[in-house]
């Protein structure tokens, strides 16, 4: 196999690697809700409805769950170092053609190859960092990332009104075009080389996964459209055919694209479910609280100050959280996070109209400390429980269950908002603390077994 990986990278070649996943792996994941806020005023420059423009949206999201699995797999043949090399530069010349898009059917076109250069980030993201960092400070890594992608995530709207009040929309994707090439040459720098696999990529494997997720993904988003639920049906009934296919096609081979090895060992699994019904319970509260917060008589612009205190809190978590997570067991860290961010969704759903601004941003902010705890030390145990050979697999998995929580929140808050049109934001936030308990007791479920495997 040639001569063997390092533990980590020296310093200070360290800290340029890890500062070009963090940049790339920030403008993928602020590029999956920087656009929302621009909707309104793209839709308008095509003359297209509100209905249509929600596929900028749509497309992005779509091919990057469709894609991450498959690239994950390729990063294991090819090296991780090239698939996010590849990744970024598909990346950041897509966010130029989304920049100069002349009609709404173009501007989706470009950001589906934007969202595929994106999966390529994401998929062997957590792999390059655990190939960073020598195992010792594995939790040390794993925070740092952790909190580059829970601040990009939430502070994503934020940054978006920012631009918008200064500039026209384009410039959220002409943006990324600086930063994609500074970034690409850190990156040519300093990304550690990775050992290959020998075998083959999947072909069969990797086409039944991607229709599999975009099919699932896209029927989620069809269930927020009361008038789509013929087609939600058709299209969640496709995905679980083809997903079907998929766990036959997959299921007894050494290296699936759908790492069905890894899922096979307990504190893995346990800690994908984790990360699933966590993310749902975090992007349902992020979804229903702006509405919430106005429906108990706030204003828009107050409405975004008040959601600033959470993603301010999971950058102060995460760091903290990634030291402990060197010493102490991720069940205990995550499942005292996740019910944190359960007491702190419960707070926020009780929160009384006309309340005063302290006891609102301080329910804020122990939801943000309660996420921030359980991500960083849930995120070291998945990637340290499976084998280095297989860190493409362990990384590809983390971001799809993330995203794939994320979706299922999102779907879920709108059937609840169409159920409940008065109360909606309210009975969500209601939903989201129930799953996070239910998440903590999952992630407490890893205290009984044996530790994992680095």
């Amino acid at each position: 196999m040639g001569t063997p990986i390092p533990d980590g990278l020296p310093v200070p070649r360290r800290y340029w690697a890890i500062a070009a996943t963090v940049l790339a792996t920030s403008m993928s994941v602020l590029d999956s809700s920087i656009a929302n806020v621009a909707l309104p005023s793209i839709a308008r420059d095509f003359h297209a409805s509100n209905a249509a423009s929600i596929w900028v949206i749509n497309a992005y999201q779509i091919a990057i769950l469709a894609a991450l699995l498959p690239l994950a797999s390729l990063g294991e043949i090819v090296g991780y170092r090239r698939i996010s090399q590849a990744g970024l530069m598909v990346f950041t010349l897509a966010s130029l053609g989304c920049a100069f898009a002349t009609s709404l059917p173009a501007l989706s076109a470009a950001r589906i190859v934007q969202g595929l250069g994106a999966a390529g980030i994401m998929s062997v993201n957590a792999a390059l960092v655990r190939f960073t960092y020598p195992q010792r400070l594995l939790g040390t890594a794993v925070g740092i990332n952790t909190f580059a992608v829970g601040v990009s995530a939430a502070i994503g709207p934020t940054i978006a009104a920012a631009i918008l009040a200064i500039a026209h929309w384009r410039w959220l994707f002409a943006i990324n075009v600086p930063i994609g090439l500074i970034t690409f040459s850190i990156a040519m720098r300093a990304l550690p080389e990775t050992g290959r696999s020998q075998r083959r990529l999947n072909y069969v494997g990797a086409s039944l996964n991607a229709a599999t997720f975009a099919l699932l993904i896209g029927g989620l988003q069809s269930l927020a459209h009361a008038s789509a639920a013929p087609l939600a049906a058709l299209q969640l009934g496709a995905a679980g055919l083809l997903g079907f296919a998929l766990v036959r096609h997959e299921i007894n081979r050494a290296a699936p694209i759908i790492p069905f090895d890894l899922l096979k060992i307990r504190m893995f699994s346990l800690s994908v479910a984790t990360s699933i019904a966590s993310f749902m319970a975090q992007m349902a509260g992020l979804v229903a609280l702006p509405f919430e917060i106005q429906r108990i008589g706030r204003t828009a612009v107050e409405t975004g100050l008040f959601m600033t205190p959470w993603p301010v809190a999971v950058a102060i978590a995460a760091p903290i959280a990634g030291r402990l997570a060197d010493r102490y067991p991720a069940g205990m860290l995550g499942g005292l996070g996740l019910l944190t961010l359960a007491s702190g969704l419960t707070a926020l759903a009780l929160f009384p109209a006309g309340g005063a601004a302290a006891d609102l941003i301080w329910r804020m902010s122990l939801c943000g400390l309660g996420f921030g705890f359980f991500q960083t030390p849930n995120n070291r145990t998945l990637l340290s429980s499976a084998p280095r050979s297989r860190s493409g697999a362990a990384g590809g998995m983390l971001a799809t269950a993330r995203l794939l929580g994320q979706a299922l929140g999102a779907a879920g808050v709108a059937i609840l908002f169409r159920t409940y049109p008065a109360t909606g934001s309210n009975v969500v936030l209601w939903a989201a603390a129930a799953v996070a308990a239910v998440a903590a007791l999952i992630s407490m479920a890893r205290l009984t077994g044996s530790p994992p495997s680095v």
